[in-house]
């Protein structure tokens, strides 16, 4: 079966309905499976999700830009693996003509994302934003852009449960001179108010023999555009490693 016809399983929500349950404080358990094994998923979940239809379409575009500190702070927060750590980005729902600025906070496993619209196309913290940063530690004045990344979602909302699974595909990454992709690679978000792995899509992962596996796009960008070079990387070789062997299947 094809990933086209696959999707053609799900019964479709909209925007609005899905907005009823946002889902700003949740756990989230990632996957990575290789893209043509995502039919096979698909199959096995379709009588259990609806998927989100904006526009038309079902497999929209996203493009979201990260900011950090001239020294990479976020990112070598993620690589010391602090158990509270900050994403800062502006996140562009391209199909909806939405922008959002969006401070993303992960604490003791669990996420909190704060975000506010701002005017479509707008890439830049001004000083109208500064009530989004009152409640951090951070300092807004000392981040700058540091990476681009584009890719299309399937979000799939669950039919019983408070829950929605996004899943990422044609993933690349740029910090303005250098270019990067992950074609054949698909990364997999479950969301949940609370962690359950009796969920249709866990347990079709899990039947697929797929693992949970932590892994942020932000700092794997980080690595691909910025080169292993000029960047701590020790603890994230084996997901280098992870996704290599995937996208070689």
């Amino acid at each position: 079966m094809s990933l086209e016809s696959a999707i053609q399983l799900f019964p479709t929500i909209s925007l609005d309905e899905m907005n009823q349950v946002k889902l700003m404080n949740r756990i989230e358990t990632k996957f990575l499976i290789a893209k043509k094994e995502l039919p096979t998923i698909f199959k096995e979940i379709y009588k259990d999700y609806r998927i989100l239809e904006i526009n038309g379409s079902v497999v929209p575009e996203y493009k979201t830009i990260y900011f950090d500190t001239q020294d990479f702070f976020f990112f070598n927060e993620h690589h010391r693996k602090r158990k509270d750590r900050y994403k800062v980005r502006f996140r562009n729902y391209i199909s909806s003509h939405l922008t959002f600025l969006e401070i993303k906070r992960k604490k003791n496993g669990r996420v909190d994302k704060n975000r506010v619209e701002v005017e479509n196309e707008q890439y830049e913290i001004l000083e109208k934003h500064q009530d989004q940063f009152k409640d951090t530690k951070l300092d807004s004045l000392h981040l700058e852009k540091k990476l681009l990344n584009s890719y299309n979602r399937i979000t799939l909302v669950s039919k019983t449960s408070i829950e929605r699974v996004t899943f990422d595909l044609n993933v690349r990454f740029s910090n303005w001179q250098v270019q990067s992709a992950l074609d054949e690679l698909v990364i997999i978000e479950l969301k949940q108010e609370n962690l359950s792995r009796i969920s249709a899509v866990y347990l079709a992962l899990k039947k697929a023999n797929v693992k949970p596996f932590s892994i942020s796009k932000y700092c794997i960008g980080i690595l691909k555009t910025y080169g292993l070079s000029n960047i701590k990387y020790n603890r994230f070789k084996k997901k280098l490693l992870k996704i290599q062997k995937i996208t070689s299947i």
